[in-house]
């Protein structure tokens, strides 16, 4: 493999620049591919990208970009989309900083700014050779999520679609289903969530299974029936429904004659629970009934030490003493019979004790 570094200004590469929704986004003369189909959207905030013109206007360095040579003379932007779009963009007029376009500016202040300098190391070689080159730029820099990575890797017509479903602006994954989903969406994570309840979170597997594939349609059409009966089943939303895997949910229990009032009144009762400390897991105890979902409130240090005191040392069972080390607290009168965590509800037995309830 080759690698090169060239310099190359501003005025050079902003010639031409284009960025298109459907088509992408070009510059150098329309012959720099600056959004690949395994590069993420453009995700720099204000601040990033006026900072980046900043370090411009000053003269300063910026941190080298790295293109890959097609066999057709074209080029790609392997890191440092984010850059180049925010030099072009303001170069193109397409935003002001304090109030001032780059026409705004003296004829000085512009000049500096198109002949600036870009340090880029071009790279010439083999698909593979290419790719294996953009994994140790993005562990060295940590540039990209995991699922970005996942896409470089298994790139093609099938990522290109399920990226139309799940990745882009106003996308149908983010007008439908963005109250259910967390992580951003122009970081790959709607795809990522999509892809791990349709594979059962075999995520490389299903999509190196998938790579040619023309269509990504059963992997939207599964997940839109997730989210379809996610919101017949349960009738009020809660933010506590955010970010829940609900496919592994739907996958068990989309078959089950379920009674959407019946467990509206459960979960009302559970979300007013103060022995339940974690809320989002009562829409897995409402269909599965194990009580580790809900991280029922525990005894503290002090209460324990209390009861343990109140017994003398003795194991409430064995009615031998211990030292506390050896004793758990236990609710006499359990959570699901109404009981509390509070002194008065608990007693202390040996760990031995303990386990033997649990397993009844």
């Amino acid at each position: 493999m080759k690698i090169d570094l060239k310099r190359i200004k501003v005025k050079d590469i902003a010639e031409d620049y284009r960025n298109d929704l459907e088509q992408g986004v070009y510059g150098y003369g329309n012959k720099l591919n600056i959004r690949p189909i395994y590069q993420r959207e453009f995700v720099y905030g204000e601040k990033e990208r006026n900072a980046v013109i900043d370090t411009v206007m000053k003269g300063f360095p910026l941190n080298v970009l790295y293109w890959v040579r097609n066999e057709d003379g074209t080029f790609e932007v392997l890191d440092g989309q984010q850059r180049t779009i925010s030099i072009c963009e303001y170069v193109k007029g397409l935003f002001s900083i304090d109030g001032l376009f780059f026409h705004s500016l003296p004829d000085d202040v512009q000049d500096t700014i198109n002949n600036y300098e870009l340090m880029i190391y071009i790279c010439e070689g083999a698909h593979s050779e290419k790719l294996a080159w953009f994994e140790t730029i993005n562990i060295a820099g940590k540039v990209l999520s995991t699922q970005e990575i996942r896409n470089a890797i298994f790139s093609g017509t099938w990522v290109t679609h399920a990226k139309s479903y799940f990745s882009k602006t106003g996308c149908p994954a983010y007008m439908t289903a963005k109250k259910y989903l967390a992580g951003e969406m122009n970081r790959q994570k709607y795809l990522e969530t999509a892809i791990k309840w349709i594979s059962k979170d075999n995520i490389r597997d299903y999509m190196s299974e998938h790579q040619h594939n023309a269509s990504a349609v059963d992997l939207w059409n599964y997940f839109s029936s997730v989210i379809s009966w996610v919101e017949a089943t349960f009738k009020i939303y809660r933010k506590e429904m955010k970010g829940i895997d609900w496919a592994f949910l739907y996958d068990d229990f989309k078959d089950e004659n379920l009674n959407p009032d019946e467990l509206e009144t459960e979960i009302k009762k559970l979300m007013e629970d103060d022995e339940v400390q974690k809320k989002k897991g009562i829409y897995e105890y409402v269909l599965r009934k194990e009580e580790k979902f809900l991280n029922l409130r525990a005894f503290t240090d002090q209460q324990k030490r209390e009861m343990y005191e109140r017994q003398n040392g003795l194991c409430n069972i064995r009615k031998k003493p211990y030292p506390i080390e050896e004793m758990e607290a236990d609710h006499i009168t359990p959570w699901s019979e109404g009981g509390k965590t509070i002194v008065e509800n608990g007693q202390m037995i040996h760990k031995e004790e303990n386990r033997r309830k649990s397993n009844k």
